[in-house]
């Protein structure tokens, strides 16, 4: 099961600095009552919301992983626009980061990421999980947010007014946090109603 989904910033945005990322949309699945310790059950919902953007904060940390793959291919990253989504997602760095028990969740974690330009998109998994479905999972998503969202280029940080898009999205590709086997008949039947939806 996938456990959260993360869209954050890789490359500093102005207000933050050098060494900050900004965590521009969560989506958090699975039962919330089995990642709370006996003392945090008792937290108010305010409190309770406040802790999971701690943890998912903490995810972020793929940031440093996506930098060291960007440094380590030694390639220029070229700031692409509008409509050029697809050269995009071909120059893409990705990666798996493996998440030790109580970093930040109670128990081991994948987080599978995908670093787009100045955005960096993370899906975190149980470790059992099939990471080549995961992968294929998470670069649809982003090609949908990408062309359908328009994420790139300046203003990137408009991510948060489209969240209820993203909702949409995630529903439809990765209903209740759960990895679909799809064919490509339902794969194009998903993609055409995930772009009716985010066309409006």
């Amino acid at each position: 099961m996938v456990r959260c989904f993360l869209i954050h910033t890789v490359c500093p945005v102005s207000a933050l600095s050098a060494g900050e990322s900004r965590v521009l949309y969560s989506r958090v699945f699975g039962p919330d009552e089995s990642v709370l310790t006996e003392q945090q059950r008792e937290l108010s919902p305010e409190e309770r919301r406040l802790l999971h953007k701690e943890k998912i904060s903490v995810v972020a940390q793929v940031r440093s992983a996506i930098f060291l793959s960007r440094e380590a291919s030694s390639q220029l990253l070229v700031e692409t626009v509008l409509g050029e989504e697809a050269v995009a997602m071909q120059d893409a760095d990705s990666g798996v980061v493996h998440l030790r028990v109580g970093d930040p969740f109670t128990a081991e974690m994948s987080a599978l990421w995908l670093g787009v330009q100045s955005l960096g998109f993370t899906l975190v998994c149980e470790p059992h999980e099939n990471l080549l479905l995961a992968e294929g999972t998470l670069r649809n998503l982003t090609r949908h947010c990408l062309e359908n969202l328009h994420m790139l280029g300046q203003g990137s940080e408009q991510v948060l007014l489209k969240s209820n898009r993203i909702d949409v999205l995630l529903s439809r590709l990765l209903s209740h946090g759960q990895l679909l086997f799809l064919n490509h008949r339902f794969t194009q039947i998903l993609e055409k109603e995930a772009s009716a939806y985010t066309a409006k």
